[in-house]
Order: C-alpha cells, then structure tokens, then sequence
C-alpha cells in the first residue's frame, strides 16, 4: 500500500460519528398530548366506548391515590378505546387523525420544527422520542413531510380482544428504549418540556428545556444536579 493510500484510509478513519440529539415530541414539536387528543376524538366518534370506560374508571378510581395507579387507569381507558381494533385498522384510524390534527392552526412549534430541521441539515442524527404512540407520532410528521429523523415511541401491541398498551415511552422508560434501539449515552443534545424527562437528560452535553416555567426548571435542575439551557419556542 502506497503512502497515498495510507493517508486515503487515515483520512476515512478520522471522519467523526454524527453527533446524537434528542427531541420531545408533545410540547417541544406539538402543541399538547397528541395521544390523547387521539383518544377523545375516538371516544367522541363512538360514544358507547365512553359509556363502558366511566364505570370501569370509577371502579378503578382508588388507584388514582398513586402514579402507578393513575397509570394503570389510563391504559384501562386506552384499552377500552381500542376494543376490537386490528393493527390495520389502527394504522388508518391513526393516519385519518393525523391528517386532521396537523390542519389545525398553529398546532405544531415552529421553532421546533425549525430547530430539528437545522439539526439535520448539521448533519447530526436526530430521533424524536416520545410517549405518543409511533403511528399517531409519525403520520403527524408525514402530514407536513418532514422526514430524515428516527422515532423512538410507544407502542400498541394486539390483545384478546383488541389492541392494548405495549410500551409507554415515557420517562425513566425512554433511556432504556434509546439503548434497545441501539442509542448509547451520552448524547450531545436533549430537548424536552418536561422534569419527567431527566433520565433522559440526566445523559446529554446539553440539557434543553423548552417553554418550561421556573418551577419546572428548578425541579429539573435539582434532578440533574447542574443548570439547564432554557428556550421559548412558538
């Protein structure tokens, strides 16, 4: 091998890898809780669903006493809302809302989509992850043709009588579903609208919080143990 190629691979060799940042989805590229917006809109169009939901919540209510519990309400509530549904179905149902969601006015933060556009141009690899399930998540995006990110989400899973929750990517959940997709901490930069997001954060050279009140950002910063960068996106 001559020097010229020695020099040829050196230079191959020295290329670094992308850098690694992270966008929250609701609150950071969307205005509120896109999965429940899906949920009450499935609840409005068939109203027998909320009817058999009420009394199974009420049954269930004590449980609100902890997050556990309030946890386990909501996916008693998904799961009701997703009685008899196949995973085809699911999907058009998802992107019919998706559709929809993403006509409303100002429903997406400009300032985020600007921001992760710029993060791709940077040639940095960026992946949405968030506690919206991946078909409601990605037919958001696809409404307004924005692609060349990854998604890291919750998941739907079929159940014996319909679809049921699989993954909620939410919280201490997320670092873990980053590390099963083949995502190594650290990561250069993390954006969330949240403190429940500090493990993901806990991980990143810049911790990013956006529209967040004070509140939020000392309960973050206190869980981080260090100062947070914070930003006002509309």
């Amino acid at each position: 091998m001559s020097a010229a190629d020695d020099d040829t691979t050196a230079s191959i060799d020295a290329v670094p890898e992308p850098r690694i940042v992270l966008f929250d989805f609701d609150g950071v590229l969307i205005r509120g809780d896109s999965f429940a917006a899906f949920m009450r809109a499935r609840y409005r169009q068939a109203p027998w669903r909320l009817c058999l939901a009420m009394p199974l919540a009420l049954l269930a209510s004590p449980l609100a006493l902890s997050r556990r519990g309030r946890w386990r309400i909501v996916r008693l509530l998904v799961r009701v809302n997703l009685l008899g549904l196949d995973e085809a179905r699911y999907r058009s149902l998802a992107a019919a809302f998706a559709r929809e969601h993403a006509e409303r006015p100002r429903i997406f933060l400009r300032d985020g989509i600007t921001a992760l556009r710029r993060h791709l141009t940077n040639g940095d690899r960026v992946i949405v992850v968030t506690g919206c399930e991946q078909h409601v998540a990605r037919g958001l995006f696809e409404a307004i043709g924005l692609d060349g990110f990854e998604l890291v989400a919750s998941r739907v899973e079929p159940g014996w009588f319909g679809l049921r929750t699989a993954v909620h990517c939410f919280g201490p959940r997320k670092p873990r579903e980053l590390a099963a997709y083949g995502i190594a901490s650290p990561w250069a930069v993390a954006y969330t609208d949240s403190p429940a997001d500090a493990p993901m954060l806990r991980e990143a050279q810049d911790a990013v919080l956006v529209n967040a009140t004070p509140k939020a950002c000392r309960a973050l910063e206190r869980a981080l143990g260090r100062s947070v960068r914070r930003v006002e996106w509309r």
